[in-house]
């Protein structure tokens, strides 16, 4: 199965305009975008990206389309509905969901679109929006190898990092466990830097020592550093609320198997706090003012 032709970009916020953005820059090809928002439509125009105002516009333009949406909910809502996704796709194109949406969704859709000649693949973007800038993205792809194949040159245009899991479905189960074990380790921070501050200890000091350590990691230099030291937790970034969102995939599994994972049960219970404390959409490493410490220090 080819991919060669239009991009179409489905859904342009946080990641989905910047993915968009370096799939236009980079990738020799016409791009074409569709948002309910004109805005990003607007800022993407002015580097040749075609604004469609129609999902069914994208679908007739594109070889290959892009889905960046916030859950598998609007996913399959977009996939599914009577002028959506499916109602329009044709024999070898080719649709990618690039959010984190549960795996037995992304198994019926890879069903559904094969019923009808077409491919579909689970590709669940991750690092931060500045890596999705940078097109420095890790993506964990669920495809039959076909597909895998035709897709990998149009994803090396934004990731530099990218993973044949399995099958549809075992992008989105690894991408979810990704998530559950970077919120436990930002909760770890968490906790380590509330007793740090409260023994009079230096943030800055212990975040460093770590990272010299074997306690150093991505989510220490990144989320621990950038958001946690400075409590900085703006809003228009991966937000509390989608955290929450990605975590109930990774408990859902976890009922599916009847393994107790205590450790993302906790992190959830600090999310929903957040969440109820009307910290929802800044950033999510805010769970981290349930300790109480989340002012910067002073200089």
């Amino acid at each position: 199965m080819s991919a060669a032709g239009v991009i179409g970009c489905i859904g342009l916020g946080v990641m989905g305009e910047p993915i968009c953005r370096n799939l236009v820059r980079k990738s020799g090809r016409p791009v074409i975008g569709f948002d309910l928002r004109g805005a990003p439509l607007e800022r993407l125009a002015t580097l040749g990206v075609r604004a469609a105002t129609t999902v069914a516009e994208v679908m007739r333009a594109a070889a290959i389309v892009f889905l960046s949406l916030p859950s598998g909910r609007e996913v399959a809502a977009l996939c599914e509905g009577a002028e959506g996704v499916l109602a329009h796709v044709r024999r070898g194109q080719i649709v990618v969901d690039l959010g984190t949406s549960p795996p037995a969704l992304a198994r019926d859709l890879a069903g559904a679109f094969a019923e009808r000649g077409a491919g579909f693949a689970d590709a669940p973007v991750a690092r931060t929006r500045e890596a999705a800038e940078q097109g420095r993205l890790s993506v964990m792809v669920g495809a039959a190898p076909e597909i895998f194949a035709a897709l990998r040159p149009v994803l090396e245009n934004f990731a530099t990092d990218i993973t044949h899991c399995g099958p549809p479905g075992a992008g989105q189960v690894v991408k979810i466990l990704n998530n559950m074990v970077l919120v436990e380790t930002v909760v770890a921070l968490s906790e380590a830097l509330a007793l740090a501050r409260g023994e009079g200890v230096d943030g800055g000091v212990l975040f460093e020592a770590l990272a010299r350590g074997s306690a150093d990691s991505f989510a220490l230099r990144n989320h621990g550093m950038k958001a946690l030291l400075p409590g900085v937790f703006p809003e228009r970034a991966f937000s509390a609320a989608y955290a929450r969102k990605d975590l109930g995939y990774a408990l859902d599994l976890a009922d599916a198997h009847r393994l107790a994972v205590t450790g993302a049960e906790n992190a959830a219970r600090l999310l929903e706090n957040a969440i109820a404390t009307g910290d929802g959409e800044r950033y999510w490493p805010v769970l981290s003012r349930v300790f109480g410490r989340e002012k910067p220090e002073p200089a």
